[in-house]
Formats: structure tokens, C-alpha cells, sequence
């Protein structure tokens, strides 16, 4: 098996690979994130899965692509349904675009390891691309350790977001405290 392995980051990418290798799969990482914003955010990620890939010996492929105008115009019209309807389709064709155009036989994705994506959506879109191209989808539920791979991302000092990745994830984020913080304080 010759598996591609579409990396979100490198804290959800930590159990992941320990699953797979556990396996005895060795798998290929792969960066295609151009959802996340702003753009020292979307560096910061970056880098940070280099320097894991190549702390743990892992290959590791960058399709460096921003992206930020392509994304603006693509969920501006349904911000609600941003992920579903771009976010994961447009991250994960690419993955089956790229591994059909390099080899491989197999993909998955570390956005299945996160608690805050939808992982319905994720699965559904990625076995519909498997048919589309002909590629097989390893499909593992990592969520199962989410905690014990945020543990080990920390104790191995990566970079750990504090959102999903878009600019919008980021507004959900701390409006929740904002609105808090105005009613705590009085604020209109």
C-alpha cells in the first residue's frame, strides 16, 4: 500500500501516523490547506508539519497554494456551510488529484482525527472521490484519540492552533467569549 495521507496539521497528524505505523503503513504526508487564514497562520501550520515530518522521518509534500480571493468568493454565499460545500471537497480532491497523478494507491486524511470537523461529511465526500478516481480511502475513525495525540503534539512542542483554520473558525471561536465578556461587563 502506498498511502497519501492529507495533513491538516501537525497536531492532528501526530496520532494519526502512530495509528497507521502501528499498522505497519508508512504513510506520506500531504499539505493542500488553502482554506486556512490569515496568512501567518497558514505559514505557522505549514512549517510546523515540515519540521514534524522531519522529526519523525516522514515524507512530506507542500502544494504551497494560499488561496485566500478562491476562498472568499467560494463561501461568502453560505458561510454556514462553508466546510461541506468547499472546504473539505476542495482539500480532499486535490489529495485523490494528486495521488492518482504520483502513484499511489491509497489516501486518508487527518481531518477524520479532529472531535470539531464533520465527520460524516468528511467520510462521504472522501469514499465518493475514492470511486470518482479509482483510489482506494483508508478510512479510520482517529477520533478515538484525539486527547492522547494533542498530549504528545504539546510534549513534542509543536505549534498548536487555537482554531480550525479558516478566518470564520476563528470568529466562531472567540465570539462565544466576546459575547460573554459583554454581558459579564455590561458591554452592548
Amino acid at each position: 500500500m502506498k498511502l497519501l495521507l492529507h495533513a491538516c496539521c501537525a497536531p492532528c497528524s501526530v496520532y494519526c501516523v502512530d495509528t497507521l505505523r502501528s499498522e505497519g503503513i508508512e504513510p506520506t504526508l500531504f499539505w493542500y490547506n488553502p482554506n486556512i487564514h490569515p496568512y501567518m497562520e497558514y505559514r505557522s501550520r505549514r512549517e510546523c508539519l515540515v519540521l514534524y515530518a522531519s522529526m519523525m522521518g516522514l515524507e512530506c509534500i507542500i502544494d504551497d497554494y494560499y488561496g485566500l480571493d478562491e476562498f472568499c468568493s467560494n463561501v461568502v454565499g453560505n458561510l454556514n456551510s462553508r466546510c461541506s460545500l468547499y472546504c473539505y471537497p476542495v482539500r480532499l480532491r486535490r489529495l485523490f488529484e494528486y495521488a492518482r497523478d504520483n502513484g499511489y494507491d491509497t489516501v486518508s486524511s487527518t481531518l477524520l482525527y479532529s472531535i470539531y470537523q464533520n465527520h460524516g461529511v468528511i467520510k462521504k465526500i472522501m469514499e465518493d472521490l475514492s470511486l470518482e478516481f479509482g483510489i482506494s480511502f483508508l478510512y479510520r475513525d482517529f477520533r478515538v484519540g484525539f486527547r492522547e495525540g494533542q498530549t504528545k503534539a504539546r510534549e513534542l512542542g509543536l505549534y498548536m492552533q487555537k482554531y480550525c483554520g479558516c478566518i470564520f473558525s476563528e470568529k466562531d471561536r472567540y465570539m462565544s467569549k466576546i459575547e460573554k465578556d459583554r454581558k459579564k461587563y455590561g458591554i452592548l
